[in-house]
């Protein structure tokens, strides 16, 4: 197959022919049809996951059709339309038999802990807990962006956060799972402030439902922008989500929040980059929450897919490029940078120039 492969951490990945994945017994093999341009593909590219073993291909969020089945895989078929959360479950251990199959302890993370989904297969281990099941009327692309970053900003909004109509709810960093946060919590009867340094972004943040949007860029610090966000909201957000991933982002969440607000960490901190300094006072003083969310798991879907199909929830609207697997490389290297708002999709069977 033809797939993206880097054989060094930080080193330009390249589009040619590795062997092709095999099923395993409780596995299957699905041919991608779209899978996602995320962030955490950079960081894994990077060398900031541990899991993450040159050579290696990245890529963990995507959708397509059931190519191979495994022998003990009993729910599953050749030609079944799927997608799949980034964290696989074993179905086995404490957290998944308590239905917490989003921290497993065994988990599988396919463009980490082995090869992922930019290329024309990939191999989804366990299938019978993770695979997810495609309404007809969602295409692939759309599919694919639930894989990762919409579905982890469904559950740390509604979920983790506990959004409630009327409440001030604020974004930081309007990447794509940004902007699926500020879709989903305008969809709640939120109102959003949307934070970000790019008006491309911020653009896209209103569009999506924020009734607010902050230019980053023109606030000096985390502590200029929580005042901002207080100033918005009244005295500061009942919920806050880090969206994005970094000291300045994570701090001025926390410090924007009102008393006995709601924290959300949704975007990778790496130890690799320094533990950031919170402000655990105001944890304190004004009791506030502070939680990680860290994707969905497989069971939980479908309330979301019903309110995509519904058009409640229109995620297809923060796909802004569509590239094919030629492209994917000087996508993933761009990353370095400040990306452009919204989401990219890569298109496996369009490979588009560049190919090696």
């Amino acid at each position: 197959m033809r797939a993206v492969i880097y054989d060094e951490f930080g080193v330009r990945p390249e589009v040619r022919d590795v062997p092709d994945p095999d099923p395993t017994p409780d596995g299957v093999v699905v041919r991608v049809e779209a899978t996602g341009l995320c962030r955490s593909d950079w960081h894994g590219w990077r060398g900031h996951d541990p899991d993450v073993r040159p050579p290696h291909v990245p890529g963990h969020e995507f959708a397509g059709v059931v190519a191979a089945v495994g022998a003990g895989v009993r729910d599953w078929r050749p030609g079944d339309r799927v997608t799949a959360p980034f964290v696989c479950a074993c179905g086995r251990c404490p957290a998944c038999l308590a239905g917490d199959q989003q921290v497993c302890e065994r988990q599988t993370q396919p463009g980490f802990t082995h090869w992922g989904s930019f290329a024309q297969f990939v191999a989804v281990r366990d299938a019978d807990v993770n695979l997810v099941r495609l309404p007809d009327e969602l295409d692939h692309p759309v599919a694919a962006a639930l894989g990762c970053r919409f579905a982890t900003a469904f559950r740390a909004v509604v979920h983790q956060g506990r959004v409630a109509a009327g409440e001030w709810v604020a974004v930081h960093g309007c990447g794509g799972v940004g902007l699926s946060a500020v879709m989903i919590a305008a969809a709640c009867g939120a109102r959003v402030v949307a934070v970000d340094v790019s008006p491309g972004a911020l653009a896209l943040a209103r569009a999506a439902g924020a009734e607010v949007c902050l230019d980053g860029s023109a606030l000096a610090g985390p502590g200029e922008v929580a005042a901002a966000v207080r100033e918005a909201t009244g005295g500061g957000a009942h919920l806050s989500v880090d969206a994005l991933g970094s000291h300045p982002t994570c701090v001025a969440s926390i410090e924007g929040l009102r008393r006995r607000g709601r924290h959300v960490q949704v975007g990778l901190l790496p130890a690799v980059q320094g533990r950031p300094a919170l402000p655990m006072e105001l944890v304190v003083a004004y009791e506030l929450e502070l939680r990680g969310s860290h994707g969905m798991a497989a069971h939980a879907y479908p309330q979301l897919l019903r309110l995509v199909t519904a058009g409640v929830l229109r995620p297809g609207e923060l796909i802004t490029r569509t590239i094919g697997l030629g492209e994917a490389p000087a996508a993933l290297v761009a990353m370095d940078r400040a990306a452009p708002g919204g989401m990219c999709m890569i298109r496996p069977g369009a490979e588009g120039p560049a190919v090696a």
